[in-house]
C-alpha cells in the first residue's frame, strides 16, 4: 500500500467533565506535561508510514475553531491539516459522515482524549479491513469491549457490558483500510436511525461493518492514557513526565529553587524560592513565587505566590495568593487568601 494515510481527530465535544477549563478554551487544548493534549494526540501516529504526508481531519465545534487553528499554526504548520465543523452534537458517527469528502482510503481515527503508546509501521502490510485497539481492564463495564473468536478477529463491539468475563476495552483508537466501507456503514446507521440519545455512536456502524462482512481483528497495547478528566489528566501528566518529558536538570539550579523530578518547567515561567515537583508542569509565562507545588498542571500566565498547592489544575492566567488548597481553577479566576 503507497496510499496516503488520513486521520480523524474528532473533538468538537461539550468538555463537561474538564469545567471549569473548557469554558474557555478546548479539551485538547488543555496544559499537559509541557505541552497540550493535541499535541500529543497528533504525535502518537509518529509511527505510520509516511506520516509527513498523512491528511490530519479535526472535527471542531464552531467556538473551538480559532484556538485550535491558532494553536496548530503555531506549533504543526508543517502538516497537512482540515477542519470540519459539526454544529450540532450528534455523535461520533455523524462526525465522521460530515468528513465523508475528506474520507478515502486508508484511515485512523482517534479520539481527543485518547492516547496510547503503538506501533503503526506495519499498516502498509495489514490484510485486515480493520483494527480496533484494545487494552485488557479490571473492571470493563463503563468502556466498550470486543468480543472475538480464537484469532483475535471481531465478532462484536458491546458498548457497556454487564459483566467482567471479558475485559478488552475498546480505547478509542482504530484503523480502516477503506473509509468508504465505514461511510457505507454510518449511512446505514443513519437510514435505520440507530442511535441513543439523539447521537450516533461509531460503533454501531462498526458492527454493520462487520455483520456485511468486513474483517476486523484486535491490536493490545499495555499503555493507555486518558486525558478526559481532571483526576486521569494528572495520572496522564504523571507518566508523561516519567517517561520523556522531564527537564528537571535544565531548571533546578536556578532561583533558589528545589526541584523535585519528574518535572517539567516551560524555560519562559518564572520560579522563585520555591519547591516544584514531584509530577509538576508549569506552562509558558506562568510566574511561582515562594510556594510548594507538588502534582499540579499549571498552565500559561498562572500567577501563584505564597500558597502550598496538590493535586490540582490551575489555569490560565489565574492569580492565587495566601493559603494551602487543593485546586481545579479555570481560566482568568482570581484568589487571594
Amino acid at each position: 500500500m503507497s496510499s496516503k494515510y488520513s486521520i480523524v481527530i474528532p473533538m468538537a465535544g461539550l468538555g463537561t467533565r474538564m469545567r471549569p477549563h473548557t469554558w474557555s478554551k478546548p479539551k485538547p487544548l488543555i496544559h499537559l506535561a509541557g505541552r497540550t493534549v493535541l499535541d500529543f494526540v497528533i504525535d502518537q501516529f509518529h509511527s505510520l508510514p509516511r506520516f509527513n504526508d498523512a491528511n490530519f481531519i479535526l472535527i471542531l465545534s464552531p467556538n473551538q475553531k480559532d484556538q485550535v487553528r491558532n494553536h496548530i499554526q503555531d506549533h504543526h504548520s508543517e502538516k497537512k491539516i482540515h477542519y470540519v465543523m459539526q454544529n450540532e452534537m450528534r455523535g461520533q458517527s455523524d462526525a465522521l459522515f460530515l468528513a465523508r469528502d475528506l474520507l478515502n482510503g486508508p484511515m485512523l481515527m482517534a479520539f481527543s482524549d485518547t492516547l496510547i503508546k503503538t506501533d503503526l509501521s506495519f499498516l502498509d502490510t495489514e490484510s485486515m479491513d480493520g483494527i480496533a485497539w484494545v487494552k485488557a481492564v479490571p473492571d470493563p463495564r463503563r468502556f466498550g469491549v470486543a468480543k472475538v473468536d480464537h484469532h483475535q478477529q471481531i465478532k462484536h463491539l458491546i458498548e457497556k457490558p454487564k459483566d467482567i468475563q471479558n475485559n478488552l476495552a475498546v480505547v478509542g483508537f482504530y484503523f480502516f483500510q477503506k473509509a468508504e466501507d465505514l461511510i457505507k456503514a454510518i449511512q446505514h446507521q443513519m437510514k435505520e436511525e440507530i442511535s441513543l440519545n439523539g447521537e450516533y455512536y461509531l460503533v454501531d456502524a462498526i458492527n454493520i461493518m462487520i455483520q456485511n462482512g468486513a474483517r476486523m481483528r484486535i491490536q493490545q497495547v499495555d499503555v493507555w492514557l486518558d486525558a478526559g478528566k481532571p483526576e486521569a489528566l494528572l495520572e496522564t501528566n504523571r507518566y508523561l513526565l516519567e517517561n520523556g518529558q522531564d527537564n528537571s536538570q535544565i531548571v533546578r539550579q536556578r532561583n533558589q529553587n528545589t526541584v523535585l523530578p519528574p518535572v517539567n518547567i516551560h524555560p519562559d515561567a518564572i520560579v522563585e524560592e520555591s519547591v516544584i515537583g514531584p509530577y509538576v508542569s508549569v506552562g509558558e509565562s506562568a510566574v511561582i513565587q515562594r510556594s510548594i507545588i507538588r502534582n499540579s498542571i499549571v498552565e500559561h500566565g498562572a500567577s501563584i505566590s505564597q500558597e502550598i498547592i496538590e493535586d490540582s489544575i490551575i489555569g490560565c492566567r489565574t492569580i492565587l495568593s495566601g493559603k494551602p488548597k487543593t485546586m481545579n481553577i479555570g481560566d482568568d479566576s482570581w484568589f487571594e487568601a
